[in-house]
Formats: C-alpha cells, sequence, structure tokens
C-alpha cells in the first residue's frame, strides 16, 4: 500500500484555511537580505536576539536547561507500520524507539515551556475568543519535537530555485493573453476563478501597470523515495504562511539539541538557520519606502477570525521593530467599507493612505460570500498600492498554470538562462491536463499514482486513490466542460520515518512524512529587480497514513531541518 499523502497543512499549509486533523481519536483544529544561511552564522545570531527583543512572551533571558519536573505519563500512541511502495521505511537519523522515556519527558516539558515564553502559540479553537482577540485562549503551535531528517544536497537544491521561481512568476504575471487563455476553460466551469479572471481583465482593459512588483512565495517539495528527487508540489503566491512560526520551531529543535544533542547524538548545527520572518519583513518594507509616502501603512487582509494571527502578528511585529512601518489589520467586508480610491489612485481605508496591501485572506471562495468582498478585492487592484499578491501574481500561482508551464517550450516562453530551466523541469512532478485521454484512462486503471488538484488554495481540496477513479469516471460519463476545473498530478511518494507529534501538550509517536517549503521574496520597481532572493524554509510533518493537510487531514505539525 502506497503511503497516502498531498500537500499538508496546519492551520493550512499554505494559508490559514481552518481544517480539522484527526489521528484515531485524538481531533485537533488549527489552520503557512540576508543571504539564506545553511548554518548558524552571526546574522542568525543576530536575528535570533532581535526575535527574543521584540517577542511578547520572552522578558528575561531563557534557558530550558534544568527546567524539567514530573508532568506524569508521556501519552504516546502505539507505534504501527506504516508501508510505502517500497516496504517499510525507517530512515530517521535517530532512531526514536531507543530513546530514554523520561529524556522524552524532559524535552516535552522543556519544549512546551520555550513555545511558551517565545510565541510558539496559535489560538485554542475551544476557546470562543481565540481566533478574535489577541491574548484569549492561546496554545502551542503544533510541532514535531525533533527535526526530521533531510539531505543537504536537495535542501540546497530546493534553495537555489527559489529565485528561478520568483523571476518566473513575475514574468509569467506580465503576459496577461497567456494567463487569460490558459485559464478560460477554467472559467467555464470554475466561478472562483471566474471571478478572478473578471477583475484581471478589467486591469488589462484599464492597461493598468504595476510598477511596484512585491512577491512574497514559497515552494512546495517533497522528496521521492523511489527516485530520490526532490518534486515540486506547488509554488503558492499568495498568503504565503508561517513565515513567522517557521522560525520558532527551527530555533526550538535548536535549544533542545544544544541541551539534548549529545544524548541524543545530534548536533544542534545541523539544523539550518531560519529567517523567513526578517526577509519577509525586509522586502515589505522596501516595497512601502518606495511608494514614498512616510504616513503610509501596511494593510494586512484577514479573516473574520483567525486563529494563526500570530504568525502574523511577527511579521507585523517585525516591521514595526526593524523598519517602523505600521500595519493595520482588515477583513475584506471592512475594507469594502471603509476603503475610498482617490482621483489619482491613492488608496485609503479609514481615513489612512495604505501603500501596501498584504493579503493573509481572499485566495479561498468562502473568502468572498457576498459582492462586498469582490468589491473591496476590485478597489484594491485598481489603486495605485503595492499589492502583494497582485491579481496576475494570484492567477500565475494557479494549479493550471502550473501545468500549462510543465509543458514542452513553455518555460522557453518566460525564462532566457538553459541552466535555469533545466533546473525547473528537472522538480516538475508529472503534471496533465483532463483533456488528455490517454493519461485519464491511465490515472483510472491506477489511481493511486495520480492526485487530482481543483483550483484552489488553502489544503482539503485535493482528490485522491478510488476518489480519482470514480470522479474521472463520472466526468467522462457526464461529459461537460467540469473536467477544466482539474488537474492530474503525478502522486509523490516520499520516505516515512518515526517521529514525535506534540499537539495539545501531549505527545503522539508515529511514522509520517515531511514536506519542505522555501520561502522567496522578490521586489522589482519597473524594469530594475531590487530583491530576488530564497528567504528562509517551511517543514511540516503528518502522519503518514493521511492525505490531505486539509479537511480530511490527520495530524500535521510544524517541523524544521536536520541536515545530513
Amino acid at each position: 500500500m502506497g503511503v497516502r499523502y498531498s500537500s499538508l497543512s496546519l492551520c493550512s499549509p499554505t494559508h490559514q484555511n481552518h481544517q480539522s486533523f484527526r489521528l484515531a481519536t485524538f481531533t485537533c483544529d488549527t489552520k503557512q537580505k540576508s543571504n539564506f544561511s545553511f548554518y548558524p552564522t552571526d546574522k542568525d545570531r543576530i536575528f535570533n536576539t532581535h526575535y527574543r527583543r521584540v517577542s511578547l512572551f520572552a522578558i528575561t533571558q531563557f534557558s530550558i536547561c534544568g527546567l524539567h519536573s514530573r508532568i506524569g505519563n508521556l501519552k504516546c500512541g502505539r507505534v504501527k507500520e506504516m508501508e510505502t511502495r517500497q516496504g517499510i521505511a525507517t530512515k530517521e537519523a535517530l532512531n526514536l524507539q531507543s530513546v530514554d522515556q523520561d529524556l522524552v519527558q524532559k524535552m516535552v516539558y522543556d519544549a512546551l515551556v520555550w513555545s511558551s515564553l517565545h510565541g510558539l502559540v496559535v489560538g485554542d479553537r475551544s476557546v470562543q475568543r481565540s481566533g478574535k482577540v489577541p491574548g484569549v485562549g492561546l496554545v502551542h503551535a503544533p510541532f514535531a519535537l525533533l527535526p526530521v531528517s533531510f539531505p543537504e544536497s536537495h535542501f540546497r537544491e530546493a534553495c537555489e530555485l527559489a529565485p528561478i521561481f520568483n523571476e518566473l512568476v513575475d514574468r509569467v504575471s506580465l503576459d496577461g493573453k497567456f494567463l487569460q487563455e490558459s485559464l478560460s476553460r477554467t472559467k467555464k466551469v470554475d466561478p472562483f476563478t471566474s471571478r478572478l479572471l473578471d477583475i484581471h481583465s478589467k486591469m488589462l482593459e484599464l492597461n493598468k501597470k504595476e510598477d511596484i512588483r512585491l512577491g512574497l512565495h514559497r515552494s512546495d517539495y517533497m522528496l521521492d523515495e523511489q527516485t530520490k528527487s526532490l518534486l515540486q508540489i506547488e509554488v503558492n503566491t499568495i498568503s504565503s504562511s508561517f513565515s513567522g512560526l517557521s522560525c520558532l520551531v527551527s530555533e526550538l529543535h535548536r535549544s533542545l539539541l544544544i541541551h539534548y544533542g549529545e544524548r541524543l547524538g545530534l548536533d544542534s548545527k545541523k539544523v539550518p538557520g531560519n529567517s523567513a520572518v526578517i526577509q519577509f519583513a525586509e522586502a515589505m518594507a522596501k516595497a512601502w519606502t518606495e511608494y514614498n509616502n512616510a504616513r503610509a501603512l501596511v494593510l494586512v487582509v484577514v479573516q473574520s477570525e483567525e486563529h494563526n494571527m500570530y504568525d502574523q502578528h511577527w511579521l507585523s511585529s517585525v516591521l514595526k521593530e526593524r523598519h517602523n512601518v505600521t500595519t493595520i489589520r482588515k477583513t475584506l467586508a471592512e475594507i469594502d467599507a471603509e476603503g475610498e480610491l482617490l482621483p489619482d489612485g491613492t488608496l485609503l481605508v479609514g481615513g489612512q493612505v495604505i501603500a501596501v496591501v498584504y493579503f493573509r485572506a481572499g485566495y479561498a471562495p468562502t473568502d468572498y460570500p457576498s459582492e462586498s468582498e469582490w468589491r473591496a478585492r476590485l478597489l484594491m487592484e485598481q489603486s495605485s498600492a503595492v499589492k502583494c499578491p497582485s491579481i496576475s501574481y494570484h492567477l500565475a500561482g494557479t494549479k493550471k498554470i502550473q501545468q500549462e508551464l510543465a509543458k514542452p517550450n513553455v518555460l522557453e516562453r518566460f525564462l532566457d538562462n538553459k541552466e535555469d530551466i533545466a533546473k525547473v523541469r528537472k522538480c516538475f512532478a508529472g503534471l496533465w491536463s483532463l483533456d488528455d485521454s490517454e493519461i485519464v484512462s491511465k490515472a483510472i486503471e491506477n489511481p493511486e499514482l495520480y492526485v487530482m488538484k481543483p483550483q484552489r488554495e488553502g489544503g482539503g481540496n485535493n482528490i485522491y486513490g478510488e476518489d480519482v477513479k470514480e470522479t474521472l469516471l463520472r466526468l467522462k460519463k457526464d461529459g461537460t466542460d467540469e473536467d477544466a476545473a482539474y488537474i492530474l498530478m503525478q502522486r509523490i511518494f516520499p520516505s516515512v520515518s518515526l517521529t514525535f507529534l506534540m499537539r495539545d501538550g501531549i505527545c503522539h509517536k508515529d511514522h509520517a512524512i515531511s514536506e519542505l517549503g522555501i520561502y522567496g521574496a522578490y521586489l522589482r520597481i519597473k524594469e530594475k529587480v531590487i530583491m530576488n532572493e530564497q528567504s528562509g524554509y517551511l517543514m511540516r510533518t503528518k502522519v503518514a497514513s493521511s492525505n490531505e493537510g486539509g479537511v480530511a487531514a490527520g495530524f500535521a505539525v510544524l517541523d524544521s531541518l536536520y541536515l545530513t
């Protein structure tokens, strides 16, 4: 039996879509420059010092050493063997079966204290106001107790791809005809994508130019067990979440290994430095500076209830502390009510000038329950404010565009460097349109080898296994254009390792798979590229037996890397 997988999410892997995750009878509800360094550097230490200085929780220096105490028996689930297509996979750098139970309890306690003091937290869904009022109903974010081993060569490969994908997204976004034509069939059967394309068409008709283009992206990968290839799952161009909390998990794991690494046989220096939130803030601050209005604000577009607000607040805090840039948080409905567009294109919200619009909502149909939200989206798009992302960047990150770029000779339309083209093509998994009758027949015959993906972000939307077969047969029988709403993707089978998964203060030991996300920051002023860098990483791990990190989720947690 193959390991079931997809893109992993907590509050969602890419976004803050709030989904449920189940492990047996256990239920959890939660919902994603300086050169990025592979090992701790002076810059990392500066980052660490700053991070603790601005933390809402760390008011004194904190050492986890010696803070363990008696906490009762550790509640670890029974470990079951999870099989891959190649058989039992046991490739963890550490044999967790042999770890002393008392040692695990000490690490669990210290990790929970560290998380509370350093802001590695989310809103507790069992507390009514935890998604609306900061400081109410906090609980530690789900995390892995120890980092997952990952080959350094593949990590470097993923990091090197980030600037190439940044440039690719930008160039694709400038080709309005390509976006409209590629998504034309999808538009007929997908109302959400159709509305986005309508806004894009209006901007094309107005000949609206985005002189300042800001992209805060994340490209997600899995390491295929059979081929040992790093294969891309998707590129996220809107609401690339967890830049704040991912940095904290890396620091948590370093701290644990500094104190317990000798007993575990692990070296803390093997956990790569992670300064994603610093670099995202730097890119946003540079865009704010280019807007050239010292009184202007950054507008963070949010959902009305957001249990992952602290990941967002980390970015706002760093923007204020390091760059003296102020943010305000508004829902799409509030922007419709309070927003105003001046004749010169200036966007006002509540009477305040907006320099940058940063979307942490607006990526899913549920974010647009009425025409009010669509009016707000159009208003912002028509303005001179820097959009992160613009409507064209948003569309460039759709699954259909990903599939179109995988076709022969399409990358050459947007990229000039042959080496870059080869690197990108190497990481592409198999991607097909459903108008390919041959591949559809193969998917019906062997549905476990494919994933069906709609044009959606936020997790919980993909189709797997026998559901792939049933859906494809239904689409063939109906004979409609509904197949244009989906693409087919090769299913990736990553290796499985034994992992300690922390949720609600309880440790579960189970076999798990992981997904690597590499952040990228891109800023272009007309024809001049100001910033194009890889900007840290996000590791997510979940129980290997689950499909999505979304509705039917399984147990997904934040993680970090242990380079091998």
